[in-house]
């Protein structure tokens, strides 16, 4: 009879035409469980739901589930910690994240900072931290932990306790430029690995970034393992995420390759707290509904965290189901209200909507209602439902937490409107803080706002560090230590690009045919991780399926239909190449899983993603500077790249912007070769800093698909072409009355040369320069600006200034706008006109020399300017 209570407590009778036999059916599944068990009854209801999808039927399972704990009290195992301990350390660590935000805002007013979402999201964290996130001291290297970014306060407070920050520290919170002069580090206002590289792995300030990260990151391991270079078996990746987050695209995006990966490695948290930036995140809906449908379509195993421990004794007083009932009708935004108010108002409100709501409040004080739990907010149910997601198989978890935005900030803040930017309290909302978590501090401590850390022999610090030390090491923390991977000398991968004798060859097909033989290296092929969002055919990689096959954790259950093919299409289980279907958004968190594992897993990888070059910085921008963020190493190529190199394609896929973003990422190192030989040259450098000298950057590479003769690049031109710029030729007479200099970028460069020849034979002499990176060409002349306004030594004159030291105008044409050519424009001999062309505007479809004449960046355009510039209009 116990079950029976139990589960007709969650069933809604009224209006039921035929109660009786409802209860014969009740009773007899009540009687299968107790006698067959679990897995018997799933079997029968997984019998039933087949019948009932039948079209006579036309039924199919509710997806929303009744608004309780999924973790019944009878399935709640014990709690394993000292829970006043707990309790104790959480509400220090909310205090000191409190005060160091009110601090600095006190102190500058300009600051901002959050109190409110760490005030919801503390307990989710500290049960993490106490019994489930394991530190890199455990083998191989721990958990993988994303932490909800306006939390970061809260991670700054524990710190603090750990010993792994300083009081002067919390005092600089969000002052990184100040903080130094003070003898103390500027804390960053979110999770920056680039701003704290010894402290946060992995950066989720930008919503929605972080949770396809942490599903890449998951899938990533398991490449890792499958593929036989590092053991990831047993590891877990933990994501505490926002509710308002979950609108992001991204965070919804990669939903189901998780479960189709069957990610059990994988535990969200979503910290339901009902409230986004401006106010309720479905105030006339239930997001935790919204995303138990989401996810449990999806294929995740879902486990509700409601309510806490204090309800529970109503729950089982409640015979007439009447909480059930009001809590399916309440929406959030009325939620948001009662956790906005008093005990009293929630007697009146919610208890006194029914007769059999007020019975259930009878004997309770409005404190004690106004302190029941939301499940986000009790360590012992945050804990059991961690433990269930933890010890789930086959699927990944995520667990939908119902708390209160601004918890324990009373009517200063809990769970108002305007909560999300509260940054300011005033004497007595930090008495009545300090009061509701039992505080050890004086009315002029709470007031000063004083960080408050125990003795280092008290009961709380060791508890904290012994717990650390069981789960091997303080979280968060950055590691860069791992081995150097040598790159083989450029002769045994690359002398078909550097010797190249005039073969006619796209830099597209050279890369392609570069990696293939990266791939055949023993000690660097295996490290290369080869990514494609959906074009591998296009850019000619098709040759590629059967030398290293392309990664599916089943391996391939089919016989593919061109298997008799020499380039059939071939999975494996420990093939290498990430193909990740059409999403762009997905490759590129892939790119950085791997782009980063040298600091995550202690593994250098190489990672290699080429796509359409106009779906790369202007489609998933953001992501790509997160990555800049984590300090990723490895190779973007923009392949099929310009405006006018991508014939018929038109406006959406030509592109002429990429360089002009790349360049305002300070750790990407962005090229723009024309030659095979350049690339080469370019990737080889590239590897060696990243693998052998193991420097924080990442490179983007733009590719041509149109294919002309390719010359050689001589040895002495190596260290200019990675400069910028060099000189690639001089056409005419060397005693000509008139010259000019001609620049040239990627697939503009060969109309350079033709108008250099044109010109040649109308008695105009030309010096003709490959520029491969105009944006490190700006920031070499940036640096030796910089260095004047210093008075520091070294060399004050810019690279491009230096290989540009002849006579006449100067003319630049690149198949990017002309803001990329204009970049340099400060950094040139004085006194030398600059003229430059490009391809602003929108893109159009037609052939290479029609589009090349439209945008005036063809020879005839070259030769025009170079004319105008020096004072010869006229035709011949």
């Amino acid at each position: 009879m116990a079950n029976h209570s139990i589960t007709r407590h969650f069933i809604d009778l009224s209006g039921d035409a035929d109660p009786v036999e409802t209860q014969e059916w009740r009773d007899a599944f009540l009687s299968l469980v107790e006698t067959e068990g679990p897995e018997r009854a799933r079997f029968i209801l997984d019998e039933l739901a087949v019948m009932a999808r039948a079209p006579v039927v036309g039924w199919s399972p509710e997806l929303v589930t009744p608004y309780v704990n999924t973790i019944s009290v009878e399935r709640q195992p014990d709690f394993p910690g000292d829970l006043a301990i707990e309790e104790r350390l959480g509400s220090l660590i909310r205090w000191n994240a409190l005060a160091m935000v009110v601090r600095a805002n006190t102190a500058y007013g300009e600051l901002g900072g959050h109190i409110a979402s760490y005030a919801s999201a503390a307990d989710l964290f500290e049960v993490g931290f106490n019994h489930f996130f394991r530190g890199r001291d455990t083998a191989p290297s721990g958990d993988l932990v994303f932490f909800q970014p306006h939390s970061a306060p809260g991670v700054y407070a524990r710190a603090f306790l750990e010993g792994r920050l300083t009081e002067q520290d919390l005092a600089h919170y969000r002052q990184e430029v100040t903080a130094p002069a003070q003898g103390a580090r500027g804390l960053s206002s979110y999770p920056h690995p680039w701003l704290m590289p010894d402290f946060w792995q992995f950066p989720t300030g930008s919503m929605g970034i972080g949770p396809i990260s942490s599903i890449y990151h998951a899938r990533f391991m398991r490449y890792l393992s499958h593929r036989n270079l590092l053991d990831c078996g047993g590891r877990k990746v933990w994501g505490v995420f926002g509710d308002g987050e979950m609108d992001e695209p991204e965070s919804m995006s990669a939903l189901t390759l998780a479960s189709r990966e069957k990610l059990d490695n994988l535990v969200w948290v979503v910290n339901c707290n009902l409230q986004r930036l401006d106010g309720p995140v479905r105030g006339n809906g239930r997001i935790v509904d919204e995303l138990e449908k989401l996810f449990r379509g999806a294929g995740w195993n879902v486990i509700k965290l409601l309510w806490g421990s204090d309800w529970d004794g109503l729950f089982a007083r409640d015979t007439t189901n009447a909480l059930v009932r009001t809590f399916a009708r309440t929406v959030d935004g009325q939620m948001q209200t009662f956790a906005a108010k008093d005990g009293r108002f929630n007697r009146d409100h919610f208890f006194g909507q029914d007769d059999a709501l007020a019975r259930l409040a009878q004997g309770m004080t409005d404190e004690q209602i106004d302190r029941l739990k939301r499940g986000g907010h009790d360590l012992v149910k945050i804990h059991a439902a961690y433990a269930a997601a933890a010890a789930h198989g086959g699927q990944p978890t995520v667990i939908l937490a119902h708390t209160k935005k601004g918890y324990g900030m009373g009517t200063a803040g809990q769970g108002k409107m305007t909560t999300h930017s509260q940054k300011k309290l005033d004497e007595t909302a930090l008495l009545e803080f300090r009061n509701r978590f039992n505080l050890p501090l004086s009315d002029q401590q709470a007031t000063q706002l004083a960080f408050f850390k125990p003795a280092e022999d008290s009961a709380e610090m060791r508890y904290l560090h012994a717990r650390r030390q069981a789960l091997g090491g303080y979280l968060p923390r950055r590691e860069t230590a791992c081995a150097v991977v040598p790159v083989p000398p450029t002769d045994a991968y690359a002398r078909f690009a550097l010797q190249a004798a005039g073969k006619e060859m796209s830099t597209t097909m050279a890369f392609v045919r570069l990696l293939g033989a990266l791939l055949k290296d023993p000690e660097l092929g295996p490290r290369i991780v080869p990514i494609v969002a959906d074009e591998a055919r296009t850019f000619g990689m098709a040759n590629l399926f059967k030398q290293v096959g392309i990664y599916s954790s089943v391996g391939q259950k089919y016989e593919p239909e061109d298997i008799g093919s020499v380039l059939s299409y071939r999975e494996a289980l420990d093939g290498q190449i990430l193909e990740e279907g059409i999403s762009e958004a997905g490759a590129i968190a892939s790119w950085t899983a791997a782009a980063t594992s040298y600091s995550v897993h202690g593994l250098a990888m190489l990672p290699f993603y080429i796509y359409y070059s106009m779906f790369g910085f202007q489609r998933v921008g953001d992501a790509i500077w997160a990555a800049a963020d984590q300090r990723a190493r490895g190779f973007l190529l923009g392949a099929t790249a310009g405006r006018t190199t991508l014939a018929g394609e038109g406006l959406q896929h030509q592109d002429g912007s990429s360089h002009l973003v790349a360049a305002t990422i300070p750790n990407c190192k962005a090229y723009d070769p024309a030659f095979a030989g350049e690339m080469a040259v370019i990737v080889d450098h590239g590897m060696r800093e990243m693998l052998v000298q193991q420097r924080d950057v990442f490179y983007y590479l733009t590719l041509m698909n149109e294919s002309y003769a390719q010359p050689d690049v001589p040895p002495g031109a190596h260290a200019d072409v990675l400069r910028g710029c060099w000189r690639f030729a001089r056409y005419g007479d060397a005693d000509a009355t008139q010259r000019v200099t001609l620049l040239g970028s990627g697939a503009i460069l060969t109309e350079v040369i033709q108008a250099a020849e044109q010109l040649a034979a109308q008695g105009i002499a030309s010096d003709v320069f490959s520029v491969t990176s105009w944006s490190e060409l700006a920031r070499d002349g940036l640096a030796c600006e910089q260095r004047a306004l210093d008075g520091a030594g070294g060399d004050l004159v810019p690279h491009v200034a230096q290989r540009l030291d002849g006579e006449g105008p100067v003319i630049a044409a690149s198949d990017y706008v002309r803001a990329v050519p204009e970049s340099i424009r400060a950094y040139l001999p004085a006194g030398r006109r600059y003229v430059t062309l490009g391809t602003d505007g929108f893109g159009r479809s037609d052939t290479r020399a029609a589009l090349r004449q439209f945008f005036g960046v063809d020879a005839a355009a070259i030769v025009r300017a170079a004319r105008r510039a020096l004072g010869r209009p006229e035709q011949f």
